[in-house]
Formats: C-alpha cells, sequence, structure tokens
C-alpha cells in the first residue's frame, strides 16, 4: 500500500478492505469488493491491477479502479487486417501503411476503467463530500503514483487512459483537456430502457416490420432447447463454452483482451443468482450461451458466444437478444446494457446509443503532440444505421 493524506494505493482489493467499502457506490456491483476480487483472480491475459481510495479528512470519499494493459494496435483492433483483395490499388495501399503504423503503435496503457465493461466503472466520488471539478485533479495525482509503483516494478506505462466518461460529466473535460489528454469516441454503448409489462406488450409496441422479423426469427430457433446453466453445468462444458465465445472475440472489430477461462466460472460461483448464463443446444450439443449479470435496477449483457456457422440459419444472435430482452423484463430490470458491439442488430430491438468519451494522454509531452492523430488515424469505425422498431419512432421502409 502507498498512502498520503488525500489517497492511498493498494496492489489487491482485498488490501483495501473496509476503506473501499466505505466509499464505493452500493449501488453499482461493477466497483465492489466480491466483483473486483474474481477479476483480480481470472484476469486476461497479462492484466495488473491497482485500488485508490481517496480521502478527506481521513474518510474514504471515492475510489478508482486502475488496469494495466499491454496495447498492440495490429493485434487489437482487428479490422485493421481485413483483406483488401478486391480493393483498388490506392485502398490496398493505404490499409498496408495502416498496418504497418498499427505495428508501431504498441505500449502499456494504465486504464481507469474496466476493459471487460462499457460504462463508468472506473471511479466513483461521494458527491456530497466531492465537488465534481476536484476529480480530476485527485485522479491525476493517484494516477502518477500508480504509475510510478509499475515503474517500481519494472513496468514502464507511457499511457494513461480514463474510459468511458458520460456526456453530462464536462469538468472532467474542461480540466483534462488543458493538461494534454486527448478526448476521443469509440462506438456509443447500447442501452435499451424497459418499460413493458411483459414480453408480448413488448412485442406489440413494435411495428409490423419489426414483429414480423422478430417472429421470423423465432420460428428459425424452433427445434433449439434454451436451458440456464448451474455452476455444475458451466464446469462441465467450459471448453465449449471458452472456444464459442473466442470463436466471437477473434472477428469483434476491437478486442484488448482475451478472457480468463476461469472467470465466467468464478462469476456463477461467487455472484450466485446474481449471475446467470443461458445455452442453447441442439441435439444435444452447446451451439450458443449468454451471460447477464443484474446491477442495481439494470440488467448487463456481459460475454456471449455462438456457432457462426450456424448464425444465419437458425439466427442465434437475433434469438439472444430477444431472449435477453425477455428475461430482463420477467426479472423486473428497468433497463439493459448491451455494450457497445453489433450496433445495428441492437438498434432493431430497440437499444439506443449512449455515447461515452475517453481521454488519452502520453506522459511524453513530445510524443503526446501526436497522440491524437493517431487514435483519429487507427480508431475503428463502425458504419452503421440506427433502427427504430417501435411504433412511436416508426423508420421509412428500406
Amino acid at each position: 500500500m502507498k498512502k498520503n493524506k488525500n489517497f492511498a494505493v493498494f496492489r489487491t482489493i482485498e488490501a483495501a478492505g473496509r476503506d473501499w467499502d466505505a466509499a464505493a457506490p452500493t449501488h453499482n456491483c461493477f466497483l465492489q469488493r466480491p466483483y473486483l476480487a474474481i477479476l483480480e483472480a481470472y484476469p486476461p491475459m497479462g492484466m495488473r491491477f491497482a485500488y485508490l481510495v481517496f480521502y478527506k479528512e481521513a474518510r474514504p470519499v471515492g475510489v478508482a479502479v486502475c488496469q494495466i494493459q499491454h496495447f498492440n494496435a495490429g493485434e487489437n483492433i482487428q479490422n485493421l487486417a481485413e483483406s483488401a483483395a478486391n480493393h483498388c490499388f490506392f485502398t490496398r495501399l493505404n490499409a498496408w501503411f495502416k498496418r504497418w503504423v498499427a505495428a508501431k503503435a504498441s505500449a502499456d496503457l494504465l486504464v481507469c476503467g474496466n476493459l471487460l465493461l462499457s460504462g463508468e466503472y472506473g471511479y466513483y466520488f461521494n458527491p456530497q463530500a466531492v465537488a465534481a471539478q476536484e476529480i480530476p485533479s485527485m485522479l491525476e495525482d493517484a494516477w502518477r503514483e500508480v504509475i510510478r509503483l509499475m515503474e517500481s516494478d519494472r513496468l514502464r506505462v507511457p499511457f494513461v487512459l480514463l474510459k468511458d466518461v458520460h456526456v453530462q460529466r464536462p469538468a472532467i473535460a474542461s480540466d483534462l483537456v488543458p493538461k494534454g489528454f486527448f478526448e476521443f469516441e469509440i462506438q456509443p454503448c447500447m442501452q435499451m430502457a424497459l418499460s413493458f409489462e411483459d414480453f408480448d406488450a413488448y412485442l406489440a409496441a413494435m411495428s409490423t416490420k419489426y414483429r414480423t422479423r422478430a417472429k421470423r426469427a423465432f420460428k428459425k430457433a424452433i427445434g433449439i432447447e434454451k436451458k440456464e446453466l448451474s455452476l455444475s453445468d458451466i464446469q462441465r462444458e467450459s471448453r465449449v463454452i471458452f472456444q464459442l465465445y473466442s470463436e466471437i472475440a477473434q472477428n469483434a472489430g476491437f478486442n484488448m483482451v482475451q478472457l480468463n477461462p476461469g472467470y465466467l466460472i468464478a462469476l456463477k460461483r461467487e455472484l450466485g443468482a446474481q449471475f446467470r448464463m443461458f445455452a442453447y443446444y441442439e441435439q444435444e450439443k452447446l451451439i450458443a450461451f449468454y451471460t447477464l449479470i443484474r446491477n442495481g435496477s439494470e440488467m448487463e449483457a456481459h460475454f456471449l458466444g455462438y456457432d457462426r456457422a450456424l448464425n444465419h440459419d437458425r439466427q442465434l444472435y437475433l434469438n439472444i437478444l430477444y431472449d435477453i430482452i425477455r428475461f430482463s423484463i420477467e426479472s423486473g430490470a428497468h433497463s439493459i446494457n448491451f455494450s457497445r458491439t453489433a450496433l445495428e442488430i441492437k438498434s432493431s430491438v430497440g437499444a439506443e446509443p449512449l455515447q461515452l468519451f475517453c481521454y488519452l494522454r502520453h506522459e511524453n509531452p513530445l510524443k503526446n503532440r501526436v497522440t491524437g492523430r493517431l487514435v483519429d488515424y487507427l480508431n475503428p469505425v463502425e458504419v452503421w444505421r440506427q433502427r427504430h422498431p417501435f411504433k412511436s419512432g416508426e423508420e421509412q421502409e428500406d
């Protein structure tokens, strides 16, 4: 532990102990010790952690999670490797140059946030004790200490990334940008408010076009057995579950972490009914799964996987989305966090984009001058059309 009067740095969440519990928000399970202990025990490959507790007059008033992870743009941004065989010479040349630049973009990052989630899960301060304008400076002072701590482990961390800040946090931008942080956006986080009495009411709220689409997807899944998996089921099927997850993760446009094979098992073992895993079977073969975590009144759509070869004929992914909505409504959740992949198909079932901002700085002022341009150049952009499936926002036919 490293401590001064304003903050303390802990290497493990257990060491943060009661001070962390006193300052962490009770409404957010992803900033509470049980979840963080699971992630620490079963981390993505190469990830290290630091935990910050902030004090005023010796009283804990805030917390922050730091993840130290190696980033290699050539490996983490998958669409840089897509074939340009059918494109013109200049398009292929640009693709080659982009891959060449990406191969040079490799460094360790201090991430204030959670690379396994989409949303504001990096920090929390008691609003009664800490003014919004104080937060950026408090975080920055603590980040510097974490970087020094990593250097004592012979790990050089040149970048700091504050991940997923809501647009309603203007104090962050007004303080960090003048200090050299580059503000940028990535794909929005897809969220869905739930105001339906039941799943039938959800379908009834759809326009004819999208209700027909849903019923067609249901027919495609006839014959598939759907079941919730217990802890022993997850342990028994762990190899296939990880294989299905990997098949999807490897085809994602951007992927900074490789899930630990023991992570999902530990979530079920430690969180119990708060974590749910559901599976699709065809002829007793596991062909898809999805996971949910209840976070207060919100349902977090966590990791999933499916057999891509069967997806088109059986509409696996679309049925997963509908089943997540069905279960969330029946569970009394007020909203769903669908994360930031497959934006268009998620909007077609009713999810709306929530734009979150990130802030990045290189600790070397000279190198930081090109950081923003590099992010703009390499930032993967998903071109998509927002769909409006409900009658109140009915769209024109394609």
